[in-house]
């Protein structure tokens, strides 16, 4: 499969020289007690993780409240202004229900709010690229096609020219308002899923240029056991920045997360870079954290196999 460069340089926006910007991913339907809360339309631990989120310097609130089929519409209208009472950052409104999206929008007061997400498939995108475009959202491109998950950096590079040409030319939405999402997957399933997504990346602004981008970061850990994933998302983190990643949905809690993707590691960063340059490094020779990240990037990169204990080898 082939992709179309399109000559988008007159939207061109300067790039930003601070850290990565954060997507707090808590507020999930998913979680026992946060799912709970969303059902019940209990406000207060609602409230006071939205407070957590803000406290730990995320720049948006993902919130996920899943398919919500029946009630998703009525959900996302209490559920935007209970959040806005307590914290004035913007929201990400995640559900594939389109109504509960177009709520979510018109409930939303503070900031510009980012659409979670937009699949590259004709449904999706003929309902929700008119709904960003009229209420000057934000929105995640997903590379996820009419086939499915794309096999390659080549096919996620068609996938996203196709969304962006469609986004810019048929509906006047400018670059910067797009986040492309290539799909993160998890290490202990499709390691090569992985090296496409940095090989995506490394041609993204070629593709898309102005565009921005975004990853769900917790993927790349979902799977192992909870012990080893801070360490793996650090890690991932590191090697995306590299390539240009603007944003990643995260974990608000995992503060030593959120120093590396602000980039406030750079020891970190040095040793994973080196591993991913190809240069041998003797981890005999490094302190057991240090052994650690180089082990764990050995891992992403593929250069070993996967297993719950490549700390321990």
């Amino acid at each position: 499969m082939t992709f179309v460069l399109f000559d988008f340089s007159f939207y061109l926006c300067p790039k930003e020289i601070h850290g990565m910007k954060l997507i707090g991913e808590n507020l999930n339907i998913m979680s026992s007690k946060y799912g709970k809360a969303l059902k019940e339309k209990d406000a207060k631990p609602l409230q006071e993780l939205a407070i957590q989120h803000e406290e730990a310097g995320m720049d948006w609130i993902d919130l996920n409240i899943g398919p919500a089929g029946k009630t998703g519409e009525e959900l996302m209208s209490w559920l935007v202004p209970v959040i806005h009472e307590v914290v004035d950052l913007p929201l990400a409104l995640d559900t594939s229900n389109v109504k509960a999206i177009q709520a979510g929008l018109k409930a939303h007061k503070k900031g510009r709010p980012l659409i979670n997400s937009i699949m590259v498939r004709p449904e999706r995108m003929d309902a929700l690229l008119p709904v960003a475009r009229d209420h000057d959202a934000d929105f995640v491109a997903l590379l996820w096609g009419p086939e499915g998950m794309p096999r390659d950096e080549n096919e996620r590079g068609a996938l996203c020219s196709e969304i962006v040409h469609k986004a810019m030319s048929e509906y006047g939405i400018a670059p910067e308002r797009i986040f492309v999402d290539p799909i993160q997957t998890p290490v202990n399933v499709q390691q090569q899923q992985i090296m496409s997504v940095l090989e995506f990346m490394k041609m993204f602004q070629d593709i898309a240029p102005g565009c921005l981008s975004t990853v769900g970061l917790s993927n790349v850990s979902n799977g192992p056991p909870e012990h080893l994933r801070s360490i793996l998302n650090q890690v991932m983190v590191v090697l995306l920045r590299h390539y240009g990643l603007h944003s990643a949905i995260v974990d608000c809690f995992d503060k030593d997360l959120h120093r590396v993707a602000r980039g406030e590691r750079p020891d970190i960063e040095a040793l994973v870079l080196k591993v991913e340059g190809g240069e041998t490094l003797d981890t005999a020779s490094l302190s057991k954290d240090e052994a650690a990240y180089v082990k764990t990037a050995r891992v992403i990169l593929g250069h070993t196999l996967y297993s719950d204990s490549w700390l321990e080898v």
